[in-house]
């Protein structure tokens, strides 16, 4: 069975902030500071790397395995990266890379949105 249209467009959006997601933290500085060690520096960017590969799992088994658990799950990343912005935003400003981050979240919530509406309301009733 082919995937419903809004049920494409919410992966093709989900997959498109997750790029971005991966492109920030491939651009994000890493140079060392008094406080920050290069170690700890590493750690934090293979993390970013496995959440955002987990996140692309429960992306593909939201959408093609019809697994509304994983959808709610991305709905709870959704909101706790939009808490994250904010703070984020509140202690440095808006700077490009926070506006990255805002464009992520606003491609998550539409591409979350067409995963509740239209043609994808029947798809995730498992």
């Amino acid at each position: 069975m082919p995937l419903p249209r809004n049920v494409r467009l919410f992966a093709a959006l989900l997959y498109a902030s997750l790029g971005l997601d991966a492109l920030s933290v491939a651009f994000q500085d890493r140079t060392p500071t008094a406080t920050i060690g290069s170690d700890v520096i590493m750690m934090a960017h293979l993390i970013a790397a496995a959440l955002i590969l987990t996140l692309v799992y429960l992306v593909r088994i939201a959408a093609e395995d019809k697994r509304n658990w994983a959808r709610w799950l991305l709905v709870v990343s959704l909101a706790l990266s939009v808490l994250s912005l904010f703070q984020l935003i509140s202690d440095s400003g808006l700077q490009l890379d926070n506006l990255i981050e805002t464009i992520s979240c606003a491609l998550t919530g539409a591409g979350l949105y067409y995963s509740f509406t239209g043609d994808a309301r029947g798809w995730f009733d498992r």
